[in-house]
């Protein structure tokens, strides 16, 4: 059956190895910190989620999904032949004082160098934005209601549990909605991608969010909602090939995503709770 899938942005590692801090001091306090995982991100109108903090010892960088800088439809899911806004182009980060800067894409980089790998063109959807060294203080890398993440790590089987916090816009800042949990269900392009479903689904506005196992090792980045043949499904690349890409063929290859100082605690409920 042909599969339909949609972009979930809205318009308004190589092994990877992930950074520690030598000390929980070297982040904003996690009650406190402006900036972490899940944080909104606007690039050129488009909204996304944030996934996960990374560093490479001078830099702070956030994640987000390589097609949240895209400028073609939202049908537009090949990194290979989708057209994106610049290296450079500045991103609005909520909680920041000053724009980030986009400084490594996917997208850009695969067009750059010719891939042909049709699993990467279609699923290696990784972006980094710069956070500007004056709101560096307000970063902390801990997922909000979870904690973690622990490290990087595999997604495992069908059936296999994972977390997520999404932040969209659509949810009217109900932030009780945003922490969700949820299974695998396919995995695909040669572990490239993997379907989940999960209580409540990823909504537009959600892309780029991250994904964990139940280790709390982050496993993914939302990339689009599935309407075909699963429904209300949301597809995430896997990070760990999406990094290693990164490392092997960029200027990143000493930005390791970094871990969060808040322990991974797996409870749905006290997620909810505590958001």
């Amino acid at each position: 059956m042909r599969k339909l899938s949609v972009l979930a942005c809205t318009v308004t590692a190589m092994a990877a190895a992930t950074l520690t801090p030598a000390a929980a001091s070297a982040w904003a306090p996690a009650g406190s910190a402006t900036i972490h995982p899940g944080v909104m991100t606007f690039t050129n109108g488009a909204q996304c989620t944030s996934n996960f903090v990374f560093t490479n010892g001078s830099n702070v960088y956030l994640g987000q999904a390589a097609h949240c800088s895209g400028t073609g439809a939202a049908t537009d899911t090949n990194g290979c032949d989708s057209h994106s806004l610049p290296i450079g182009t500045p991103v609005k980060v909520t909680g920041a004082n000053k724009p980030g800067t986009l400084v490594y894409n996917s997208w850009i980089t695969m067009q750059a160098r010719g891939e042909t790998n049709a699993n990467a063109c279609a699923y290696n959807d990784l972006a980094l934005v710069k956070i500007n060294p004056a709101d560096v203080s307000k970063v902390n890398p801990s997922v909000p209601g979870f904690g973690g993440p622990t490290g990087v790590g595999t997604v495992g089987g069908l059936g296999s549990t994972v977390y997520s916090y999404g932040n969209s816009e659509l949810r009217g800042g109900v932030t009780k909605l945003s922490p969700k949990q949820g299974v695998i269900v396919q995995n695909q392009g040669n572990g490239w991608s993997h379907n989940v479903y999960t209580a409540t689904p990823g909504v537009p506005g959600d892309s780029g969010s991250g994904f964990m196992n139940a280790s709390g090792k982050a496993i993914g980045v939302l990339s689009t909602v599935e309407l075909a043949p699963a429904p209300a499904s949301n597809n995430f690349g896997d990070i760990a090939k999406e990094i290693a890409y990164m490392h092997a063929n960029s200027s990143f290859a000493g930005a390791h995503l970094v871990a969060g100082t808040k322990p991974f605690n797996p409870s749905l409920v006290s997620a909810i709770l505590g958001s």
